[in-house]
């Protein structure tokens, strides 16, 4: 497991957290997200994005972990809490630097979303949206419990539709025991 620390995020982290999302975007979802989007629009989106996100004066139903090493983040998890009457808090976005898939900060990050989550609304459960095409996130939420519940098309990000599948964990509690293998 890589050593790595872990913290709740800050609007001094846009820059790091933005530039981290654009590339995973551009990294796996090339294909799903239109091309012209992907090389000229993702950056100042997610930088718009994430300005928004971290400048709010109130952030008490949202939650955003970084995972930092040698001060770059590596890593990030933003959930919205209370999110769905049914399924409970969003995990809308969990990020890992490409040359760190494998090394268990997503699935820290899991870990420490799940803490959050119970710490704050603590009868909620835990869901997040996987695109279709994205078979290894598909693979790794399914190794930590979560159960597919349905699926959605909604419009991408630069045009065009994209397919997703939601991920469910009623009890998030499930994912505290989680090992570090990613």
């Amino acid at each position: 497991m890589v050593e790595a620390t872990y913290r709740e995020a800050t609007a001094q982290d846009v820059e790091g957290i933005a530039v981290l999302h654009a590339d995973s975007w551009r990294r796996h979802y090339r294909g799903a997200y239109s091309d012209s989007f992907l090389d000229n629009e993702v950056v100042p989106d997610r930088n718009r994005v994430w300005m928004e996100r971290l400048n709010r004066p109130d952030r008490s139903n949202e939650c955003t972990i970084v995972a930092e090493r040698d001060r770059a983040i590596v890593g990030l998890a933003h959930t919205i809490l209370n999110a769905d009457d049914l399924w409970g808090a969003l995990l809308d976005n969990l990020h890992v630097r490409y040359d760190l898939k494998g090394s268990g900060i997503g699935t820290r990050l899991m870990v420490e979303t799940a803490k959050a989550v119970l710490g704050r609304s603590p009868s909620s459960g835990l869901f997040l949206w996987v695109l279709e095409g994205n078979m290894a996130a598909q693979a790794f939420y399914a190794t930590r419990g979560g159960k597919r519940a349905g699926a959605k098309t909604s419009e991408a990000p630069g045009g065009g539709t994209i397919a997703a599948f939601r991920y469910v964990w009623p009890d998030p509690s499930v994912l505290l025991g989680q090992g570090s293998s990613e």
